[in-house]
């Protein structure tokens, strides 16, 4: 419950959330369900210094996308068939990598409002992702299975990190609570606009 009501916060607020999970029982999971709330989320593997070597990673990120806008737009077409077999080989890779990243595109920013937080299926297959989270201050969710020390976790929650129904069940409880954050936001930023006075609108005295 307190996961959820900070995860809920958090995208209430504008935060992002890193659906984490590359171990095998988790990928298929973790990418339908970060798809479906609109999460960004890694299956591939954890990409050292996402959190510490933010410079290197966006600028793979802004390869994909113009990768991706070179495909969309038929680009591709002027080059040799040989060439363009090596550009969908890397952009699948890239894809693969980065694709459930790519909307990130402010990471220090948000970094610096406390507006971004990693959910880890298994603490000990993404240790990497801890300690990296632990390094910069970021807030922790996290499946904490009974071989694995919750102490870097902000908020751990006690379960069987192997069992598919297990993850299914958690992973989709907090992918709603995201879901509902994001909606409650968007409700408040509408409101707040409704009530803000016009520009040149005359005030009452």
């Amino acid at each position: 419950e307190q996961a959820a009501a900070f995860v809920k916060t958090t995208a209430a607020e504008g935060g992002k959330i890193i659906f984490v999970g590359t171990k095998r029982q988790a990928r298929g999971i973790v990418e339908e369900e970060g798809r479906r709330c609109g999460a960004l989320y890694l299956v591939s593997r954890w990409l050292g210094g996402l959190l510490t070597n933010w410079e290197q990673i966006k600028k793979n990120l802004e390869k994909l996308k113009k990768m991706r806008e070179e495909k969309n737009k038929s680009l591709l077409q002027k080059f040799t068939k040989k060439e363009q077999q090596l550009k969908e080989k890397e952009l699948a890779k890239l894809e693969n990598l980065y694709g459930g990243i790519a909307e990130l595109n402010n990471l220090p920013q948000a970094l610096f409002a406390e507006k971004l937080c990693l959910f880890l299926i298994d603490i000990r297959k993404e240790e990497a992702a801890v300690r990296e989270a632990a390094k910069m201050g970021i807030k922790t969710v996290a499946i904490v299975d009974t071989n694995a020390n919750p102490d870097l976790i902000d908020y751990p929650i006690p379960a069987n990190d192997d069992a598919v129904g297990s993850i299914k069940l958690i992973v989709s409880y907090l992918a709603d609570a995201y879901e509902e954050g994001k909606k409650l936001g968007e409700k408040k930023a509408t409101q707040k606009r409704k009530t803000r006075p016009k520009a040149g609108a005359k005030t009452q005295k």
